[in-house]
């Protein structure tokens, strides 16, 4: 396939692609070209289907605006979003260069944003490229994946995971077109955080995927995967929400926003289930990637103890106080009672002795303190953990990292919190709801975090070393990103001591 770069006076920068040409933009000097669409859309008879090869296009496309979304869950308003953006295109992703062109070579960072698997866009603001690639000089991919019962529902004659599928299928457009951008096809890093960590570890897992990307960067990685069983008994309950079965022939007529407001509705009421879906309907986690099928054999944790991540230098970390802000978002913070912590003990810690061993290791910790440690390590920061030790031990490289930094915005409250590194790695610290973490300007102190976090980021990218020692059994060195840059033997030692001999399975269906 020929890839030409090229830029007619008084146009935007003009690029050719399988599918036929395309024009972008120039912004503060990086070319951005956006809503390329890499996968036919999945409506129609393509609903639930796994991506198809995109039909290519006569002229030139114009590529200057967001792809629509996926349809979305209710929460933070993006159903709103989604419905307020016209177009059924769902499948598309979003390119800055800041060198556009065949010749250029550069490394490229292809991000998978989070969102539970229930939300998540490309088009949002904190999701905006251009400075990571302008400052970093790489090139930035985003792009759009199906979430919720379209992507990850169980669904009896559809393929399972269609989410990652998704996910595979824009790191294929990628390997075939980054050229035309000045990408290197070689050098292809993938980013991502919460789901989208937990995602980026799944791919690291999924057979189709091998190949298409040298480097890996989990931002706290969701550790939620599910059981067949599981996944099917929660799509059931969801069908049933409509009166119908989670089947192609019921679900593929239904429309997408009626099917994601029933998503939302088993979400909201999912500790009626907690006997058989166990800790994720107490922490309201109705979707994540299945277990057990062609896309998906085993678990992130297995496939790289197993070896398959040894070729892919891997960057993980989490934050230090994961689950604060969700506790803050569900009324909790500072509320906490005694018997919710004991819940919270016995429902995620691992064994039945978990809440003996985490009072014993935290003799200080009040309900609030104990409630916001099991909870952090069991969805968050012991898989991250986990991830860079099944990599280590399989002969593999990994480095690891935790954010120590504590967001000042909200009253300060929140501490080093989920999401606090979205703004910082992407230097985006005014705009988007990540980014209300930090509060209001001027930030010195976060410029210069967001300054270091970028170059370990980008020199990850481009030669897989951030700037530390790789992560081992001995010294367990990590990176600290607080007000000052540290290096240190791991600090959540103690968590780390409660968990090591848990593998970290596919969540299982527990009732009848």
């Amino acid at each position: 396939m020929t890839v030409v770069a090229s830029e007619a006076a008084g146009s935007g920068p003009e690029v050719r692609v399988a599918g036929g040409a395309l024009r972008g933009t120039r912004e503060e000097g990086v070319a951005v070209f956006r809503g390329i669409p890499f996968a036919e859309p999945p409506v129609g008879p393509l609903r639930f289907a796994a991506p198809g090869p995109v039909r290519g296009w006569d002229g030139v496309r114009p590529a200057v605006s967001y792809g629509p979304p996926p349809p979305q869950g209710g929460h933070f308003g993006m159903d709103a979003l989604a419905r307020d953006a016209a177009g059924d295109d769902w499948l598309t992703v979003n390119v800055w260069s800041p060198e556009p062109g065949p010749g250029a070579g550069l490394p490229v960072m292809v991000w998978i944003q989070g969102g539970a698997y229930s939300i998540g866009m490309s088009g949002l603001p904190e999701y905006d490229g251009g400075r990571l690639a302008r400052d970093g000089a790489v090139v930035v991919v985003t792009f759009n994946y199906r979430v919720g019962l379209e992507g990850f529902g169980q669904i009896e004659g559809a393929p399972a995971n269609r989410g990652l599928l998704d996910q595979v299928a824009a790191l294929e457009w990628v390997r075939d077109n980054i050229r035309a951008f000045g990408g290197d096809p070689g050098r292809v890093t993938v980013f991502g955080q919460s789901a989208g960590a937990g995602s980026v570890a799944a791919l690291s897992a999924v057979p189709r995927a091998a190949g298409l990307f040298r480097r890996a960067v989990a931002q706290s990685v969701q550790g939620t995967f599910f059981s067949p069983e599981l996944a099917a008994d929660i799509a059931a309950a969801c069908a049933a929400e409509l009166g119908l079965r989670p089947t192609l022939t019921d679900l593929s007529a239904v429309d997408p926003a009626r099917l994601s407001a029933a998503g939302d509705a088993v979400g909201a009421k999912m500790d009626q289930w907690a006997d058989r879906w166990g800790p994720v309907a107490h922490r309201a986690v109705p979707f994540s990637p299945v277990v057990g099928d062609e896309t998906l054999p085993v678990t992130p944790w297995q496939a790289l103890a197993d070896g398959a991540g040894r070729d892919v230098d891997l960057l993980v970390g989490h934050t230090r106080d994961e689950t604060r802000l969700l506790t803050a978002l569900d009324g909790l913070l500072g509320r906490v009672t005694a018997e919710q912590a004991e819940t919270a003990l016995r429902v995620f810690g691992p064994g039945r002795d978990a809440a003996r061993r985490y009072r014993e290791a935290f003799p200080a910790a009040d309900p609030d303190a104990l409630y916001e440690l099991v909870g952090s390590d069991w969805l968050f920061r012991m898989p991250s953990l986990h991830l860079a030790q099944a990599q280590t031990a399989a002969g593999g490289r990994a480095h690891v990292y935790e954010l120590t930094w504590s967001a000042p915005g909200m009253g300060g409250v929140l501490g080093a919190c989920h999401a606090l590194d979205v703004p910082l790695v992407f230097g985006n610290l005014d705009r988007g709801q990540p980014a209300a973490l930090i509060g209001e300007g001027p930030f010195p102190e976060a410029e210069e975090l967001s300054a270091r976090m970028r170059a370990a980021w980008t020199a990850f990218a481009a030669h897989g070393d951030p700037g530390w020692p790789a992560y081992d059994a001995g010294q367990r060195l990590v990176r600290l990103f607080g007000t000052r840059p540290d290096l240190a033997a791991y600090p959540e030692e103690a968590s780390r001591r409660i968990w090591q001999n848990h593998d970290f399975p596919a969540l299982p269906l527990l009732g009848p």
